[in-house]
């Protein structure tokens, strides 16, 4: 019997041995399998050189007045902002653009008509190119300001309870889509000491001034045609259609940006223009100076102050003490409470 037991413990143990091995010859052909199996190589995302972003702001106002011993009149007011850039770079090229928007209108009971209140097309690209030193790049800047539409100053019909077309027929046309219109092209350098500001100088800047109507052309300083201006003595009275449609200058342009994000809820962007024309009294600068303060409120609302200011020695401001016009500062400011939505790019 003790035989028995011992040899049927030998039996197991030379199966167990065996089945060892064959374990083992198993996983190292596995292995040997694995080691031969091509590597599967994870797909690495292609790199994007654009940042984009669209911001888009819209205010609404609304008084209506019963009994009201104070007096006022009931209104509506509309205006809306876009905001959108397209910035790409990559190695030594940075190309920036940058579209803004701006148009609202105002309707109120004592002027039954629209007036508008804010109108802008403002488009503007940059292309920059490293140079040896550290913030300094060559650059092309572009620029196109227009409007929408026509803006007037509105006066008073003088008839009794006028009608909307005499109201309509006391304003008087100040400006419109083309009148005025700047397009310019600037070569020089831009310098970019910290992200949030840049300052780009163009010596070399060529550029058009259009106005597209006849009837604005004396106001925005357009030169008569050559053969009124030859003409000795010249015409009495000059009409508006002697006038040119377009101007050209050719000067140097400084442009400076700042665009500082104080917090998540605080932003403010600021833009001066400044601008010689070596053709024509190039000690006379012309200055456009724009700020927009946006500060957030709730997520989707937003507080908004805009002030511009606007020196052209160009263009005469005509009232009723000085009916052929005189020159001096434009100013505007705008306070605004409304939607604000953005839309970005992923980084």
């Amino acid at each position: 019997m003790k035989r028995i037991l011992l040899s049927l413990a030998i039996l197991a143990g030379i199966g167990t041995a065996l089945a060892a091995q064959d374990a083992q010859t198993a996983a190292a052909e596995a292995a040997a399998a694995l080691a031969a199996a091509p590597e599967v190589e994870t797909p690495v995302p292609e790199p994007s050189y654009w940042d984009k972003s669209v911001k888009t702001n819209i205010t609404f106002a609304q008084t209506s007045l019963k009994n009201w011993a104070a007096g006022g009149f009931d209104n509506v007011s509309l205006a809306a902002y876009v905001d959108a850039n397209a910035n790409y770079a990559k190695d030594k090229l940075k190309w920036t653009n940058r579209l803004q928007l701006d148009y609202g209108f105002l309707y109120s009971e004592d002027k039954p008509i629209m007036q508008k209140v804010k109108d802008q097309i403002y488009f503007q690209s940059n292309g920059a190119l490293d140079t040896p030193v550290k913030n300094l790049f060559y650059s092309a800047d572009f620029s196109f300001k227009t409007q929408f539409g026509n803006n007037y100053t509105y006066g008073t019909p003088a008839v009794a309870d006028p009608s909307r077309q005499d109201w309509k027929d006391a304003r008087v046309l100040k400006s419109g889509l083309f009148a005025p219109a700047y397009v310019t092209l600037g070569l020089g350098i831009k310098w970019t000491p910290k992200p949030w500001f840049t300052a780009n100088f163009a010596p070399v800047t060529g550029g058009f001034v259009v106005v597209d109507d006849p009837l604005l052309r004396k106001t925005y300083g357009m030169e008569l045609h050559s053969r009124y201006a030859d003409m000795d003595p010249a015409p009495d009275p000059i009409e508006n259609y002697m006038y040119r449609s377009s101007r050209f200058e050719f000067g140097a342009q400084l442009k400076a940006e700042a665009k500082v994000k104080i917090n998540d809820n605080f932003e403010v962007n600021s833009q001066l223009v400044l601008f010689s024309n070596y053709l024509k009294n190039p000690q006379n600068l012309r200055v456009n100076w724009d700020n927009r303060i946006f500060w957030k409120l709730a997520k989707y609302f937003t507080a908004t102050f805009s002030t511009s200011t606007i020196y052209d020695d160009t263009i005469r401001i005509s009232n009723d003490d000085h009916p052929n016009g005189y020159r001096t500062v434009q100013y505007k400011h705008i306070f605004e409470f409304g939607f604000t939505y953005t839309i970005a790019s992923k980084k």
